[in-house]
């Protein structure tokens, strides 16, 4: 096993344990945390088998192994990031109308 290949391993289990303290002491919900952990254990199965990515690339029919690396990065992201968007939608609305029954409360108290 070549030396990047153990020091792959080893920082991929490090972020993984990371990833669980988080979730522990609360800091990152469970759902949030789904995605970060299927990309670490992704990272651990490629650093134990070398030509993974050659193999998969073949596969799905892409060129050049590295390619697929930045295809499933993009693809990752775009779908994080419409999960965040769907999230911040969801509390936007809970916001406003939070601030419009805080608003009912206050005319009410002062009516009384």
């Amino acid at each position: 096993m070549a030396r990047i290949q153990i020091i792959a391993i080893a920082i991929s289990i490090l972020f993984l344990l990371y990833i669980v303290r988080l979730i522990i002491k609360g800091k990152l919900r469970e759902e949030y945390s789904i995605v970060w952990i299927i990309c670490t254990i992704i990272l651990i199965v490629f650093s134990f088998w070398r030509n993974g990515l050659e193999v998969m690339s073949k596969l799905l029919g892409v060129y050049e192994a590295p390619n697929l690396i930045f295809t499933g990065a993009i693809f990752a992201i775009l779908i994080y990031l419409l999960h965040l968007s769907v999230i911040v939608s969801k509390l936007h609305s809970q916001n406003k109308q939070l601030a419009q029954e805080i608003a009912l409360l206050k005319e009410k108290l002062k009516k009384e």
